[in-house]
């Protein structure tokens, strides 16, 4: 578990450096990554931890949002911290021209042809790009291609 070590060493670092923000948001990767270790009953795999971290990351991205939403500055920054912290752990993510080509793949490998197939293309394609796309960008660019 290359992922664990890797926190590890960042959590002992922020420590050093009395870094709140790396702080915290290392230990609620960890604690996150944890507790779906005790809901599974086993250790994650790569994919499930990618899987933690996208759901750390969207869930910090709704948060700045609504900071934003809310004229709260303040806590704005703090998140966008924190999401430049939890992205440094993720793949690389896709752009959308790297994302297009992947739907363009799965609608040819499904023979999808109108929206009314959606889910087939995104049953294909969701495994392809988990962890390194938002869902909600490959969903619009997927009924795009579809409805064009």
């Amino acid at each position: 578990m290359a992922l664990a070590t890797e926190l590890n060493q960042d959590l002992k670092s922020a420590m050093k450096e009395h870094d709140k923000v790396a702080l915290n948001t290392i230990r609620a990767i960890k604690t996150a990554i944890t507790n779906a270790q005790i809901a599974s009953g086993k250790d994650l795999s790569e994919d499930e931890e990618r899987s933690v971290l996208a759901t750390q990351l969207k869930q910090r991205k709704d948060s700045l949002e609504q900071f934003k939403a809310g004229n709260r500055e303040d806590l704005a920054e703090e998140t966008k911290a924190e999401i430049a912290i939890v992205e440094k752990y993720l793949p690389s993510q896709l752009d959308e021209a790297e994302i297009g080509k992947l739907v363009d793949e799965a609608i040819a490998t499904s023979g999808a042809t109108n929206v009314k197939q959606f889910g087939l293309v995104m049953k294909s394609l969701m495994p392809k790009v988990k962890g390194r796309a938002d869902g909600a960008v490959v969903s619009q660019i997927v009924k795009s291609k579809l409805n064009a």
